[in-house]
């Protein structure tokens, strides 16, 4: 069994239980993304997302040397986020 406890600031926003080791790389498979799946999804330039980063509008779960990790749902509602503003 595998825990994984989401914590945002001091406070625990979620806690995910997994049965085995392919259930937890199954949910990393579809709920995370690396940077270039994050700039398909938002259709915006490496810088434009690094300058996201930097504003603290979207934060990275891990950064590695050469790419970052995200979780997907962030990046979907930031893609909303931005289309929304683009109605108004």
């Amino acid at each position: 069994m595998v825990r994984f406890k989401y914590l945002e600031g001091d406070t625990m926003a979620e806690e995910i239980t997994f049965k085995s080791r392919d259930e937890l790389t199954a949910y990393i498979v579809n709920e995370v993304v690396n940077t270039t799946e994050a700039l398909e999804i938002l259709g915006c330039s490496r810088q434009n997302l690094n300058d996201l980063v930097k504003r603290g509008v979207l934060k990275p779960i891990k950064e590695l040397p050469r790419d970052r990790l995200f979780y997907k749902a962030d990046v979907l509602k930031r893609k909303e986020q931005a289309e929304q503003r683009k109605k108004q």
